[in-house]
């Protein structure tokens, strides 16, 4: 079962956390036996109420597990790769081409871990943003270049103003900056990423961990005739045939051996709160699963 930032967060009961999950089907309904999905198949699947022993799973929902991928891993790609494969294949609507500079932060986080591994796999040269703690997990991600941030005091988060990043990407890229910038951070990054582009490049704000980004004025962007554009998971895998096709790339590379993912660690379903704690300390170096 994957646990996530987001969730962290949710504080209305009552309510069943979780939105990912991965593991063996145990029973199926005619429709889905008619789909071709039967008893014993593994699975990761997105849907929310996941920290349970069994979720009900719409058919159209389900993911097959090749046998290379353990589901553990699975489980993580659900949310997070999925998130990172369409950020780095379609959110930028094309604006960055292969060779071109890509400015993703926090990289030694979940999904950025992806997205950095799978924007070289694009051909992209990319610059990441980590926490000093966090770089020996970031080092090992192909990144071309990487800045790193001293920590907030008495966390684990980064702390964006400990070092200039706009005049290190600027240096890095010979004064022209990077043509797409992914960025999960927001509240904190967001000048910073604006400020990191290229001319025609695009601002991709797919996240809140520092707190939403707030509003600016359009005008904001006229300097580098910029784009922005705030996207959601769900906008990119509208149908089963666009979730399957970014699944299977994905699987596919984990098992080509182009992609490597990081499972931090692993809580009891029943130890749930002590994994919420471990998120909102900023502790974790990877993914976090529940297991039941």
């Amino acid at each position: 079962i994957g646990v996530r930032v987001i969730k962290v967060k949710q504080r209305d009961l009552p309510f069943i956390g979780g939105q990912e999950g991965g593991g063996v089907v145990a029973a199926v309904s005619d429709e889905a036996a008619n789909e071709g999905i039967q008893v014993g198949d593994r699975v990761a699947y997105s849907v929310f109420g996941s920290y349970a022993e069994y979720t009900a799973v719409p058919a159209a929902k389900l993911l097959p597990v090749p046998k290379e991928v353990g589901l553990d891993v699975a489980t993580a790609c659900v949310v997070q790769g999925l998130t990172a494969h369409y950020l780095t294949t379609s959110a930028h609507a094309n604006l960055i081409q292969p060779g071109e500079w890509c400015l993703i932060h926090g990289v030694s986080g979940g999904t950025c871990q992806w997205a950095a591994q799978m924007a070289k796999i694009r051909g992209f040269k990319v610059i990441g943003t980590c926490s000093k703690g966090k770089e020996d997990i970031a080092k090992k991600l192909g990144c071309d270049e990487l800045i790193a941030l001293d920590e907030v005091a008495g966390t684990s988060y980064e702390d964006y103003t400990s070092v200039d990043i706009v005049k290190r990407v600027m240096e890095v890229t010979n004064n022209v900056g990077c043509k797409a910038v992914i960025d999960g951070i927001g509240k904190s990054t967001m000048d910073i990423s604006i400020d990191s582009l290229a001319h025609r490049g695009i601002f991709v704000s797919f996240g809140n961990a520092s707190g939403a980004v707030p509003p600016f004025p359009v005008l904001r962007l006229i300097n580098k005739s910029a784009y922005v554009t705030r996207p959601k998971l769900l906008d990119y895998t509208v149908t089963r045939a666009e979730l399957v096709e970014r699944a299977n790339d994905i699987f596919g590379w984990l098992r080509d051996g182009k992609l490597h993912v990081a499972v931090d660690k692993v809580f009891p379903l029943e130890d749930a709160a002590e994994g919420h704690l471990y998120l909102e300390a900023g502790k974790s170096k990877g993914k976090v699963l529940y297991k039941c």
